[in-house]
């Protein structure tokens, strides 16, 4: 399934409720070297600059690396990215008020499957199963605490 606008293969969409303020979702998601914390085959994220990470992970039992971009980002409300070298990939989260302490967290990721293992795993819905226990991950590690690890609370214009 494609998003539009993607010349992507595959498409992955899921979200979650968290109960923390929208500026404690959002300021936890920013905290980009943390994100192996919740997502369970990501071993890695170097942040290089306030635009691009590096990731290592493991994908179909293959260890990957690869570059992104954040191509977009306002705080509260949305992160976006895109690969720019490696596993081909582009998403956004974005962070929805539900009240003062609920909050809507939504992903969407557009990638394309490369090995006969990843085109397997995507066709039996596991990328889709990963998002929605990662996001699960991340709801358990950011209300266990109450409040975020940190913040970056910049804005990346739209590009």
């Amino acid at each position: 399934m494609k998003s539009r606008g993607s010349d992507m293969e595959s498409t992955v969409e899921e979200s979650i409720e968290v109960n923390v303020p929208i500026s404690t979702a959002y300021n936890q998601w920013t905290q980009f070297e943390d994100l192996p914390k919740f997502m369970d085959s990501v071993h890695e994220v170097r942040q290089i600059d306030d635009k691009h990470l590096h990731w290592k992970a493991s994908i179909a039992g293959k260890d990957k690396e690869w570059d992104a971009e954040i191509t977009e980002q306002i705080p509260e409300e949305r992160i976006a990215w895109r690969s720019t070298g490696g596993v081909h990939n582009a998403g956004v989260v974005t962070f929805h008020k539900i009240s003062e302490n609920k909050t809507r967290v939504m992903l969407q990721m557009d990638y394309d499957p490369e090995s006969v293992d990843e085109k397997v795993g995507d066709a039996l819905g596991f990328v889709k199963l990963q998002a929605k226990a990662n996001l699960k991950r991340y709801k358990e590690l950011v209300e266990s605490r109450g409040s975020e690890t940190g913040a970056w609370r910049g804005t990346i214009p739209r590009q």
